[in-house]
């Protein structure tokens, strides 16, 4: 995402701050007006460009829990920010560092939902869902695994089905995150990717499933009428199922759903890496091969596919560069194939479709999921 200024000092803040750093003003972000705005009383305003004043506070999170950064309408239906209103289920509190983990947590999901909102995709709560008969609603439930803790073996299943998103709060533990990622061979493991790859699950179901969309779906990443259970068992048995690549990931090869998610996970980050690199207007103008790059100005939220990888490749090479000046492990230890490109493109067209409210109707029941 772009950088944001203090409204007081200027100095740049990063997307969780609550009291800026150098002035020591309270702030909170307002997602309606995309800024940060200082609080006083808890209570403040911003003017739109006609002219109309909005009147927001603190999120209910904030005031009863302190894990929330953004701001709310008072003439809302709810004391909840855009992001918080979709739990249903939070943590038990009362667990070792269960506050500390779920604030992760919590930081993570906004940085998920500032993408969304800037695709302007449907992120309907699963009230406002039933209520517009747009099956089904994103929901979240964050759960405390003491033990799984206690023994090292999950009791609770971080995943998505029928528009909840499930996540064991072990994951906001970086230790036994780091453990995971290893045990599971993968390039990388953080609580945004596993929000970005669940999400991606959320909308096959929302945009694709029960859908004539899904025929064009399956041209592209095969029929996910397989069975998942024994692509799962093949995936983990001996030998596995391999990787190659056709596939951003290991976990991609399982079946086309996890194909869709982990593909769609990865256009979240190029996208986000991508207004993060132009919001301090950062440009590669010198690069070997090349006699001239690109001058663009580049919107990632908007942009074609064509656009993303183009930009996007002498970033990633860059930052792989750069971390390995500094004694790091590649940044972003990644190919991107044509067939990966392929896979990036038809979820970029149908994000951007969405994004202008052309969603395909359901012509059949929802599969089971």
């Amino acid at each position: 995402m772009r950088p944001y200024a203090c409204p007081n000092c200027s100095r740049p803040l990063h997307f969780e701050v609550r009291v800026c750093p150098s002035c020591a003003f309270t702030l909170g972000y307002d997602p309606q007006s995309d800024q940060f705005l200082f609080l006083g009383d808890g209570t403040t305003h911003w003017i739109d460009s006609a002219g109309a004043q909005h009147e927001v506070v603190t999120c209910g999170n904030n005031n009863d829990y302190a894990v929330c950064n953004w701001l709310v309408p008072t003439n809302g239906a709810t004391p909840l920010c855009l992001a918080c209103r979709h739990n249903r289920t939070i943590p038990d509190l009362t667990g070792p560092t269960v506050p500390e983990r779920w604030a992760k947590i919590e930081a993570a999901k906004r940085r998920l939902f500032h993408t969304l909102l800037h695709l302007n995709l449907p992120i309907e709560t699963q009230a406002e869902a039933e209520a517009k008969g747009t099956q089904p609603g994103l929901t979240f439930d964050f759960l405390y695994d003491p033990e799984g803790e206690r023994t090292g073996t999950v009791q609770i299943t971080t995943g998505h089905e029928d528009g909840l998103i499930t996540l064991n709060l072990i994951e906001a533990d970086d230790v036994e995150r780091e453990r995971m990622r290893t045990r599971l061979g993968e390039p990388y493991r953080t609580i945004l990717g596993h929000f970005r790859h669940e999400v991606g699950h959320y909308y096959w179901s929302r945009l694709i499933e029960g859908t004539g969309e899904v025929e064009n779906f399956r041209k592209v990443f095969g029929d996910e009428r397989i069975s998942y259970e024994d692509a799962m068992k093949q995936h983990y048995g001996e030998g596995g199922s391999g990787w190659s690549t056709d596939f951003v990931s290991s976990y991609a090869t399982m079946h086309p759903w996890e194909d869709f998610a982990e593909t769609f996970a990865h256009l979240m980050h190029i996208i986000d890496a991508l207004a993060t690199i132009g919001g301090f207007g950062m440009r590669i103008t010198d690069w070997p091969g090349r006699e001239q790059m690109s001058q663009m100005t580049l919107d990632p939220y908007h942009a074609d596919t064509a656009q993303l990888i183009a930009e996007w490749g002498p970033f990633a090479f860059a930052e792989n560069a750069i971390n390995r000046s500094m004694g790091q492990a590649d940044l972003y230890p990644f190919h991107l194939s044509d067939v990966i490109v392929g896979k990036l493109d038809y979820i970029n067209r149908l994000l951007q479709r969405a994004g202008r409210g052309e969603i395909a109707q359901r012509v059949n029941p929802p599969l089971a999921a």
